[in-house]
């Protein structure tokens, strides 16, 4: 029951559409090929005040059918200049050479390593877990976006955190996670933990768990360590997600929580459809994101 009161909250705060779409396009047409916007119709000013205290990034999963090289170019046509990287094609490949190659690659394109991941820890050894710790230091990644663990293994997970004082952003996967299906999931394991064991947000999965994305944000709250986003059609199916705008997650209410709870680190775009040519949708959903925060007086 309490998953649909939360939904039904969820629904009574999705009138985004009170939000002039035209905006959100006049907002991002500075960051995105004039082509894009050809059709767009001619919109009244006022500009944005003040720069957003959060940011919005990319997940290079967004890009999994594309090269780094390729990755790289789709960021700079954003004007985006971080990553949250993943070992995925040659992203951020976890061998230390390799690596390093893409690190210095990112570096010379003036783009910052924000988070690493999805990295998976399932297994409750030192060794595996410290492989991976050294893998995200070497990039000089300051949080990883986790996947995978039992609660049985977060206290040896806890230990590496402290050791490399790198924050552990557990990410909720929804209704099909065995284990993790919001973010207050994996709250209720980490509330008594070292500070620096928190979250990861994907607010398409949480709101498919029956859970208000805005709720658990600001239950969260301190522990929210990075924001995956995307958009729905259904919170009922996987398969609906939409360009961001396109869908009935709350925008303009997850990014007030945020504001609410003070949170200065990124929103990453995790756009999971259109594999094969993502950046038509991926520069819609910048451009209706910097539109909200333009509505509300935020410059992105």
């Amino acid at each position: 029951m309490g998953g649909s009161r939360s939904i039904l909250r969820m629904k009574k705060t999705l009138s985004r559409r009170d939000f002039v779409r035209s905006g959100a396009l006049l907002a991002a047409a500075a960051s995105a090929p004039s082509a894009a916007f050809a059709s767009a119709a001619p919109v009244a000013e006022p500009g944005p005040v003040q720069a957003s205290p959060f940011k919005l990034g990319v997940a290079s999963y967004t890009f999994r059918s594309f090269t780094r090289d390729k990755l790289i170019e789709n960021l700079k046509q954003l004007k985006i200049s971080t990553v949250n990287c993943k070992d995925i094609k040659d992203h951020l490949p976890f061998a230390a050479a390799d690596e390093a190659v893409a690190v210095e690659a990112y570096k010379a394109a003036g783009i910052k390593i924000t988070a690493g991941g999805t990295v998976t820890f399932n297994k409750d050894e030192d060794e595996d877990i410290r492989a991976k710790f050294d893998y995200l230091k070497r990039a000089g990644i300051a949080v990883v976006v986790a996947g995978g663990p039992t609660p049985a293994i977060m206290k040896r997970i806890e230990k590496f955190v402290k050791e490399y004082d790198i924050k552990f952003a557990l990410h909720n996967h929804g209704p099909e996670d065995p284990m993790w299906h919001s973010p207050l999931d994996v709250l209720k394991v980490v509330k008594d933990m070292d500070p620096r064991m928190g979250c990861c947000i994907d607010v398409g999965h949480c709101a498919r768990a029956g859970v208000n994305p805005v709720d658990a944000i600001k239950e969260v709250g301190p522990r929210v360590f990075d924001l995956h986003v995307k958009d729905l059609a259904n919170y009922q199916s996987r398969d609906s997600q939409v360009d961001v705008g396109d869908g009935i997650l709350p925008f303009k209410g997850i990014f007030e929580a945020l504001l609410a709870i003070q949170y200065k680190g990124y929103v990453d775009l995790e756009y999971e459809i259109h594999a094969d040519d993502p950046m038509p949708g991926v520069i819609k959903s910048f451009a209706y994101m910097r539109g909200v925060l333009a509505g509300m007086g935020y410059k992105a």
